[in-house]
């Protein structure tokens, strides 16, 4: 027991053994030699390299997913309408400039062509289908059959092109080939063979950046401005292979193709073509004014280059292009000209003929009817009836109302049609 001494003490003289009671030490670190500070940052290092392994296994494995979870979003395509030039404009371009006719002008003619349709090329493809042996012919040539295609349109998640719709045929599978020579897999979006057109994807995450740099989406011109005698240039398959080039003029525009439900402008030009050729017919501005296909006057045998000119298939590019289907009610028709009207024919379209397996002639419409309105739309000519017809969807039952010649002279009939399409 601490006797009273003890108790008296101030704690600043508190006696010695019990102010040190506590002793505090400072433990230094080991030295780390070199040798040891080499095989840390060696594993480090290794470990940093085993994870970035693992990390881009990682990435490559996941991309296919990421892209497809990720992409963008699937754009609308619209194609623009065509303007209506100016009268005073275009004459002044279409006067002539005195020529200087000698070879140095001629080699800078050529040089010039030769460079805007190598740049013209840029936004052409080959659309092939996939065989498994590929026939004889093309074994032994190496050229296999295929298509001319434009690429006419990016909707964020795919390169569109458009091609004859020949290529589709019964194939399952398809390859785009573009102007660097890679050659990617390509899947039928649409396509419609009223008007022998179709539309093929590749996805965008598939093109490789070569091929993007080599590449680029076309301007679909305005044809209505084509004129006779106009230098055109004509690109793809015309001559057998899928990359021909060809310059020419235009000899025609006054004649038309007519389709069920519609007719297109035809421009004809004096640049050959091998039987069943197609191609990409472009202005010198590089825009395409039209699409050569072997279905133009296909029974004419004519040698060639005849396209359909663009600005009348605009409407059902625009459709295909959206994965959409063409409507078709199967008419053959003619607009009832003025002349006729003042014989006592009505206003309207004339039906010259009826698609028999057509929604038309499972409506009951017949030739020599007259069509004088469409889906609520009057119809005054085969362009107000093609309209009409293409606001619908596939499907849609549309209301047709014409008239048609009985003992007693013209009376109203009524039709009830489901839009169909050919595809």
């Amino acid at each position: 027991m601490p006797n009273e001494k003890d108790q008296n003490l101030s704690p600043d003289e508190e006696p010695e053994e019990k102010k040190y009671s506590f002793l505090q030490e400072t433990i230094k670190p080991k030295p780390v030699s070199r040798q040891q500070l080499a095989r840390q940052i060696a594993r480090i290092a290794i470990y940093g390299v085993v994870l970035g392994a693992f990390a881009c296994l990682g990435f490559f494995a996941l991309k296919p997913w990421m892209q497809d979870v990720f992409r963008g979003d699937l754009e609308t395509v619209s194609i623009p309408e065509d303007e209506e030039q100016d009268e005073a404009t275009e004459e002044a371009e279409t006067e002539p400039a005195d020529p200087v006719l000698d070879a140095e002008s001629y080699e800078e003619i050529m040089a010039s062509l030769n460079e805007r349709a190598q740049e013209a090329k840029r936004g052409t493809a080959y659309v092939q289908p996939v065989s498994e042996n590929g026939s004889w012919d093309e074994r032994m040539t190496g050229i296999s059959a295929g298509a001319a295609g434009v690429i006419m349109a990016d909707n964020g998640q795919e390169l569109l092109i458009l091609a004859d719709s020949s290529v589709s045929g019964d194939a399952e599978a398809w390859t785009v080939t573009f102007q660097d020579s890679g050659t990617y897999a390509a899947s039928l979006k649409r396509r419609d063979l009223n008007s022998g057109l179709a539309v093929f994807s590749v996805p965008r995450a598939d093109i490789e950046d070569s091929t993007w740099s080599s590449i680029k989406v076309s301007v679909l011109g305005n044809s209505n401005q084509t004129r006779q005698g106009s230098a055109v240039m004509a690109i793809g398959d015309m001559f057998g292979y899928g990359d021909g080039v060809s310059c020419g003029i235009v000899s025609s525009i006054d004649y038309k193709e007519t389709f069920f439900d519609r007719d297109c402008d035809i421009i004809a030009t004096d640049i050959p073509v091998n039987e069943g050729g197609t191609g990409i017919l472009f202005n010198l501005d590089g825009e395409v004014i039209g699409m050569i296909s072997p279905s133009v006057w296909e029974d004419a045998g004519s040698g060639t280059a005849n396209a359909f000119a663009i600005s009348d298939l605009k409407s059902v590019i625009e459709i295909l292009a959206n994965d959409e289907s063409v409507p078709y009610i199967g008419i053959y028709g003619t607009t009832v000209t003025a002349d006729l009207q003042e014989q006592g024919m009505p206003a309207g379209i004339y039906v010259v003929d009826v698609d028999p397996e057509s929604p038309a002639m499972e409506a009951g419409i017949q030739s020599g009817d007259i069509i004088c309105e469409a889906a609520r739309e009057k119809v005054a000519s085969l362009g107000s009836y093609q309209s009409a017809v293409l606001k619908s969807k596939k499907g849609d039952m549309i209301k047709i109302r014409g008239q048609r010649r009985g003992a007693d002279g013209y009376v109203d009939v009524d039709f009830t049609v489901t839009v169909g399409s050919r595809e």
